[in-house]
């Protein structure tokens, strides 16, 4: 048996499909039903699997973004990348932590966790208060995604 079949292989393709940036659980937990796992198991694995970054993210964006602003290549992308974030976390900046859960919560192309994590370290919102709120939101997305793929897969 190939091991992307068996349940520990699509909880594994679930998990670290929910890590990747744009994909993150909007993607994976379709995926993980329309592999054979339950919808709640699906979610609460691309959950976990999208929340597994974020710490790292906050950590240490700062210093990656300094090291690759050294590359003449590479430092207007990061340029790019923090004025995306900066235009994108005005509703952050007015409302904070609300406004942090509900950019993350919003499951739709440029937000999720990884965005809200950007959006938290460009504002300069400490980890004990971005932390929190990336996770509600990133619960809050994986409840709505959940309920649309059932929904549209009539489960």
């Amino acid at each position: 048996m190939f091991f992307g079949e068996s349940v520990l292989g699509k909880l594994a393709m679930t998990f670290f499909m929910a890590m990747v940036p744009v994909v993150e659980l909007r993607g994976a937990i379709p995926l993980g039903v329309a592999a054979g796992l339950p919808p709640a198991v699906a979610a609460v694995t691309a959950m976990a699997g999208n929340l597994m970054p974020v710490p790292c993210i906050l950590l240490l964006l700062r210093r990656v973004f300094a090291l690759m602003r050294k590359s003449a290549w590479l430092g207007p992308k990061v340029d790019r990348l923090e004025r995306r974030a900066h235009l994108k976390g005005r509703k952050v900046r007015k409302y904070r932590t609300l406004g942090l859960v509900l950019l993350v919560a919003i499951p739709l192309p440029g937000t999720g966790a990884w965005t809200g994590a950007l959006v938290a370290d460009v504002l300069d919102i400490r980890m004990r208060t971005a932390l929190p709120a990336i996770a509600a939101g990133v619960v809050i997305a994986g409840c709505i995604t959940t309920a649309v793929t059932c929904g549209v897969a009539g489960l």
